[in-house]
């Protein structure tokens, strides 16, 4: 009996620590999330989670912004490719800031509010920050930003043209080209700029060296006629490492036709417009020891007045001072880059048909101070537009080479169109 009372209450005690233990084992169940009600735990924070994704799903918007360029863009064009568009639903505000400059950056939000884009050309080598909001047919809000970088300076290439966009020109102004950087892939760099014209010339380009690209027609512009220029340079690779960044027209008109025609020989200067002669004029031109250059030149500048030093065009003493140094010259026109100029001269006695006298230039009667209207120097300013043509005869010295300033009408048709890389 007594062994019996014993087991029986180790048995009591041993229940009451499986007990024990069983209550810890389902507690520490419940905490994990283990056992039969695992099950139950898990189901039900499955039903949770969806609904709160639900929810995210109904609260959030079916905007969907696209801005190009992507964020952290390199090189990104200055004049194509920034655009702000959106699929279901409508810009509500779009704004870029020149990170460079701290200033906003304006641009234009379209009729229907799906797209915007800058006005204007960016700035090359600039960080340049967009922030756009949209909404969807809910009002529910969208926002995307992207920030991005233009291309550098050293990675890109642009052309300095002449003629000026909007300028009426004489019948010898060629469309002229000076590039930045040198141009390896001639090609691709002409066949992107287009040279229309309203008389239906044949215009041809022609490269001088790998910087300078000329284009003319084979006889001169007829008059009244309107040329076109369209550069489609942007993104087009002009050698290892640049790329063009100019996407632009201009335009210019053809004026009437002018051609003034000097004999050193006889000095004087004939001056026929539309083929009618209308002027003779006596000057003086370059001397036996300096004399100018024969051939078609064209005016590329005109000043009323300017400086005229020979020490800037090789023409020195003994002192490596200037020959001459005329401070005020009046009634200037430069036709070539080498120094020879068609200008007014007020020094000249009067040599003035009779005898040549200059460093090379062409000196017609003029006065000091440019304000006699009444001289010869002043007539021809008045009537000469930057682009007629000035045609030197009978000089003892060569020909003017034609990238010698604007003078390419000094080359044949053939020869013109052999220096084409296309």
């Amino acid at each position: 009996m007594q062994i019996r009372r014993v087991t029986t209450a180790r048995r009591q005690r041993g229940f009451g620590a499986l007990a024990l233990l069983l209550t810890g084992v389902l507690a520490l169940g419940a905490c994990d999330g283990g056992g039969s009600g695992d099950d139950d735990a898990k189901g039900g924070g499955r039903d949770s989670q969806r609904e709160v994704d639900e929810a995210a799903a109904r609260d959030g918007s079916d905007a969907e912004i696209t801005i190009t360029p992507r964020n952290g863009t390199d090189n990104a064009s200055i004049n194509r490719g920034v655009r702000v568009t959106v699929k279901n639903g409508t810009l509500v505000r779009v704004s870029m800031v020149d990170d460079t400059t701290g200033s906003e950056f304006p641009g234009t939000l379209a009729a229907d509010n799906k797209s915007w884009e800058p006005n204007g050309q960016l700035e090359r080598a600039h960080k340049y920050r967009i922030k756009a909001e949209a909404k969807d047919s809910e009002g529910r809000k969208a926002v995307a930003n992207s920030t991005f970088t233009t291309v550098s300076p050293e990675n890109s290439f642009i052309g300095y043209f002449t003629p000026e966009d909007g300028s009426t020109v004489g019948v010898g102004m060629p469309v002229s080209f000076n590039f930045d950087k040198a141009i390896t892939n001639k090609a691709a760099v002409e066949r992107a700029i287009e040279v229309n014209t309203t008389s239906g010339q044949e215009v041809v380009g022609h490269w001088f060296g790998d910087r300078r690209l000329d284009f003319r027609p084979r006889d001169y512009w007829k008059a009244g006629s309107k040329v076109t220029v369209t550069l489609k340079l942007d993104g087009v690779q002009g050698g290892p490492g640049i790329t063009g960044v100019q996407q632009k027209s201009f335009s210019f008109t053809v004026g009437r036709s002018q051609i003034s025609t000097v004999d050193a020989e006889k000095k004087t200067m004939t001056v026929v417009r539309d083929g009618k002669k209308i002027k003779t004029i006596p000057i003086t031109a370059g001397s036996p020891e300096t004399p100018t250059y024969n051939g078609q030149m064209v005016i590329s500048e005109k000043h009323k007045e300017t400086r005229m030093n020979g020490a800037t065009v090789g023409f020195t003493d003994d002192d490596g001072k200037g020959e001459y140094d005329i401070p005020d010259v009046p009634h200037a026109m430069r036709l070539s880059t080498s120094g020879t100029f068609i200008h007014g001269n007020y020094w000249g006695g009067d040599s003035f048909g009779k005898v040549n006298t200059s460093h090379g230039c062409i000196g017609l009667r003029d006065v000091k101070g440019a304000n006699d209207k009444s001289t010869d120097g002043a007539w021809f300013f008045d009537n000469s537009l930057i682009g007629d043509v000035v045609v030197v005869t009978n000089s003892p010295d060569k020909e003017i080479q034609p990238d010698n300033g604007l003078n390419g009408w000094n080359m044949s048709w053939e020869e013109w169109k052999a220096g084409s890389a296309l």
